[in-house]
């Protein structure tokens, strides 16, 4: 299916239903002493939120030529890595967050326990969507797998986390503070961009290829600056969550290193260059395009 000329929110929405399909074909359960964990899996995943990861993964597939069909595991696939990462990020062992979008973060609603365990099976998940039979062939399925396990592990989402405990209370470097936001936040959002262009037929290494990779790298690392300043100007009922956290917390941040007006400068760097990483595409690539300004000048 492809709905090229279909842009903007109505497009969005689409996608968006196409993915809620997905994710609720793979949150079935038949199993009733699994129910409530099936229920805490799903109450982390269907939160709403932006989706952009998965809008991402639609959009690399589109610009490279693909079916968005091609692109759905993928797109359920970081959907519920991500979904991961915040239960997780949000435990009392970690940030002790009690609000995530709006409503009370999964430990409290389901119980410490509960939520790590639905956080760890959503990850499993996350491998069994690439892992099924698609419109994409086994050999591209198997590289996606090493992708996404590249995302999840210590060179990706855990080393982020890690680094971004260890580093509260420092006063690190901004070169510090970019790896660990390029580990925690941009390695995801990097595998969201080059699963769902490998899904539209990419050949790894091309020109174009390398061009969206480089694009993914400068949103993924805008996408946390942005955040950084949101935690100190954002509004706490349109984030859904707790605003000056980072400060309280002693957290290291863009805004931490830079200052508020030197992260707004460094937000509008980082999308320039993820704009012009797309001059060899055309209007294939206007939806990366548009998401890339949605990640730097978003309010929530």
């Amino acid at each position: 299916m492809r709905i090229h000329k279909t842009v903007g929110s109505e497009r969005n929405l689409i996608l968006r239903a196409r993915l809620d399909n997905g994710l609720r074909k793979l949150l079935t359960h038949s199993s009733p002493s699994l129910e409530k964990l099936y229920d805490a899996m799903t109450y982390g995943v269907f939160e709403p939120g932006k989706c952009l990861r998965p809008l991402l993964a639609y959009s690399a597939c589109e610009a490279m030529g693909g079916q968005f069909d091609a692109a759905d595991g993928v797109a359920c696939a970081v959907e519920l890595m991500h979904a991961y990462s915040l239960i997780h990020d949000d435990l009392p062992a970690l940030d002790d967050a009690l609000v995530r979008r709006g409503k009370p973060a999964l430990h409290v609603a389901y119980g410490e326990s509960a939520a790590l365990i639905a956080g760890d099976a959503l990850q499993a998940l996350a491998f069994e969507s690439l892992a099924q039979p698609s419109a994409v062939s086994a050999g591209i399925r198997l590289q996606m797998l090493a992708v996404m396990a590249r995302a999840a592990g210590p060179a990706g989402l855990a080393g982020g986390q890690f680094l971004d405990m260890a580093l509260a209370g420092t006063r690190p470097t901004l070169e510090q503070v970019a790896e660990m936001q390029r580990l925690k936040t941009g390695a995801l959002i990097e595998a969201s961009v080059v699963m769902g262009a490998m899904a539209g037929g990419a050949t790894v290494e091309t020109n174009r290829f390398v061009a969206l990779r480089k694009y993914a790298e400068q949103i993924g690392r805008a996408f946390q600056v942005r955040d950084d300043i949101l935690d100190v100007v954002g509004d706490r009922v349109a984030l859904g969550k707790a605003v000056h956290a980072d400060q309280h917390a002693d957290k290291s941040t863009a805004v931490s290193s830079l200052g508020l007006e030197g992260a707004r400068h460094y937000a509008r760097q980082l999308l320039l260059g993820a704009l012009t990483a797309l001059d060899a595409f055309g209007p294939e690539a206007d939806a990366l395009r548009q998401l890339a300004h949605v990640v730097v000048e978003r309010d929530l």
